[in-house]
């Protein structure tokens, strides 16, 4: 295990397309220095996650993931980014229950423009989890969950 001097979470970003990843491709245009602890997969929109991709994160090493989205009313695809609101709202319950925390998941939403709010979010959001610490590894029960 890794001192706490030297500990680096391991967070995965899910972002959408449209917006999230735009914003963190201004921020690089920007030159706007974010952690470097987190790895963003670009997905067509937030709503087309499924709960079992972020557990599968989890499951192989993730500290933290973090899901991000248009604002309500600009998803390109209508309500995709409710549908994952909802979806990640349940995530949550089932993460609880499991017996993971439930700061280890990050749900915001992030215009193509709002390079500094996704600067703050990640910067908040890698000190949270790293306070929280590594993850322990929860394979077996969460092999277990049918979603």
């Amino acid at each position: 295990m890794a001192s706490p001097k030297t500990y680096r979470p391991n967070i995965v970003a899910f972002f959408c397309r449209w917006c999230s990843y735009g914003a963190a491709d201004l921020a690089g245009s920007l030159r706007l220095r974010y952690p470097v602890d987190i790895r963003i997969i670009r997905v067509p929109c937030s709503g087309s996650i499924s709960p079992q991709y972020l557990l599968y994160a989890l499951m192989q090493g993730a500290d933290g993931v973090w899901v991000s989205g248009c604002h309500p009313g600009d998803c390109h695809y209508r309500i995709g980014n409710m549908h994952a609101r909802r979806r990640l709202t349940l995530l949550h319950n089932l993460l609880d229950y499991v017996g993971i925390e439930q700061q280890r998941l990050l749900f915001t939403w992030i215009a193509a423009s709002e390079a500094h709010k996704l600067q703050m979010e990640a910067e908040d959001f890698v000190a949270a989890v790293s306070a929280l610490g590594p993850a322990r590894r929860l394979v077996k029960t969460l092999e277990t969950c049918a979603i």
